[in-house]
């Protein structure tokens, strides 16, 4: 926010002017439909390939979304930002409104996230929601089973993105195995984990150049065409950034660092404070000014534009008391 211009007519604080310019492209980052991974240490890979070498990573506090990025949710994103609809949109096997999104390739998906104010996840942030705090070999367990995901055409199509319940991660995250394969933000090299860092790892600089074709992303979780070999959770896969060649099983999902995301739903609070305040309504703006001050006490923009509420609310309750008397 860059201004914020306050003035009293007739006793009535106004908000003239709301200047967003860090919004004026992207949303404040919602983690209502995110899920919180708490700091920790798991082990990243397995035995199943060569590229999957077992070793030790630790990860900082996360958000990561709690579904894959679904149809209706992407249609919002063409709307605003006037971004050209993916392959297969007009497929009827996969673009009812709860379906996920497919035929993105990693820069539809690099750029649907940011928009709402988040990223894609890494690799190691994607796996360990998968894996839950047990380190699970798939979501759900440690063997396979066909009725807790959608894969090897089992089914011929995508399923919605909260279907399989039974099928979540212990951390409570939906189709890690199956539905769709999903862009993460690193570069895939198929000797990286033999010299990842153990902290927060971000991928390798560039990509693998497979057969000179150009360097790949990785790709998680197999997909309703795939088969079963690749749905446990430390699978890689890999694709060209650019490139939908896999595009009726590639979606991806978002995610966000913990101090983001506590930072912009503050934000947004307040925001909607002022926002509530411009249209007079000032029980709701007291309400969002309250949430805000919760996670930042100290903050004395928070604490000066609560006062301005509640003296605007004493005045309607006095003219409300006075007009009581006269009648």
């Amino acid at each position: 926010m860059n201004n914020l211009v306050l003035t009293s007519t007739n006793g009535v604080f106004m908000v003239l002017t709301l200047l967003f310019s860090s919004w004026s492209t992207t949303l404040a980052a919602d983690t209502t439909d995110m899920v919180l991974i708490p700091k920790g240490e798991f082990t990243m890979g397995s035995k199943e390939h060569s590229d999957e070498m077992p070793h030790q990573v630790v990860i900082e506090e996360y958000y990561i979304d709690k579904y894959e990025v679904s149809n209706g949710k992407y249609r919002d994103f063409m709307k605003a930002t006037d971004h050209p609809a993916p392959a297969y949109w007009d497929d009827p096997r996969l673009n009812k409104p709860d379906q996920p999104v497919v035929g993105v390739n990693w820069h539809d998906a690099n750029a649907y996230c940011e928009w709402t104010g988040k990223r894609l996840p890494t690799e190691a942030e994607w796996e360990h929601a998968a894996q839950g705090p047990e380190g699970s070999h798939f979501p759900w367990g440690h063997t396979i089973d066909p009725t807790k995901a959608n894969y090897g055409q089992n089914v011929g199509k995508t399923m919605p993105v909260n279907s399989y319940p039974e099928g979540v991660s212990d951390f409570g995250v939906y189709n890690m195995a199956g539905n769709v394969f999903e862009w993460v933000s690193d570069w895939y090299d198929p000797n990286y984990f033999r010299v990842s860092p153990a902290l927060n790892p971000q991928g390798p600089s560039d990509g693998y150049n497979f057969a000179n074709q150009g360097p790949v992303k990785v790709l998680k979780g197999g997909s309703w065409l795939a088969p079963q070999t690749s749905l446990h959770v430390s699978h890689r896969f890999w694709n060209q950034p650019e490139n939908n060649s896999y595009g009726v099983g590639l979606g991806f999902r978002c995610a966000l660092s913990a101090d983001n995301g506590v930072r912009d739903v503050m934000q947004y609070d307040f925001i909607h404070a002022l926002v509530s305040m411009g249209k007079e309504q000032w029980n709701d703006a007291l309400q969002s000014i309250d949430q805000a001050i919760q996670r930042d006490p100290e903050n004395m923009e928070y604490r000066q534009t609560r006062k301005i509420i509640r003296t605007q609310l004493n005045i309607e309750l006095g003219q409300g008391r006075s007009s009581e008397g006269e009648s």
